[in-house]
């Protein structure tokens, strides 16, 4: 099946120009795009990687403290190793709510422009 997908523009639309691409590239509102972008994405990824990098070197150099028992044969390795794997999720869910509020709108109001300009 090589059917297109449909098209949200008319057939007779021509594709925006990079000279279109430039003027978008250069407003004001893509810069605050970027910078809200930014402002989320740097600082959780810095601190999911201290995170992560905290727990390797528990791992690797405390083991005392990483084989304590909390309840039954669970450890402080497991319950820390499962956080790992939440704080995943809580970020992908977290970044979801931020771009939905944040950035969509910004983005959609610069595709609807870029759209106009054709």
């Amino acid at each position: 099946m090589d059917s297109a997908p449909p098209s949200s523009t008319s057939s007779t639309s021509s594709p925006p120009t990079p000279a279109s691409y430039s003027e978008v590239e250069a407003s004001t509102e893509f810069g605050q795009l970027r910078r809200s972008y930014r402002n989320f994405t740097f600082p959780v990824t810095v601190a999911f990687i201290a995170w992560y990098l905290l727990y390797v070197v528990l791992s690797s150099y405390a083991d005392s403290f990483m084989g304590t028992k909390i309840v039954g044969n669970i450890n402080v390795a497991f319950v820390l190793g499962l956080a790992q794997f939440v704080t995943t999720f809580l970020i992908a869910w977290l970044y979801s709510r931020y771009a939905n509020a944040k950035l969509d709108p910004g983005a959609a109001a610069l595709k609807s422009r870029l759209e106009e300009a054709e």
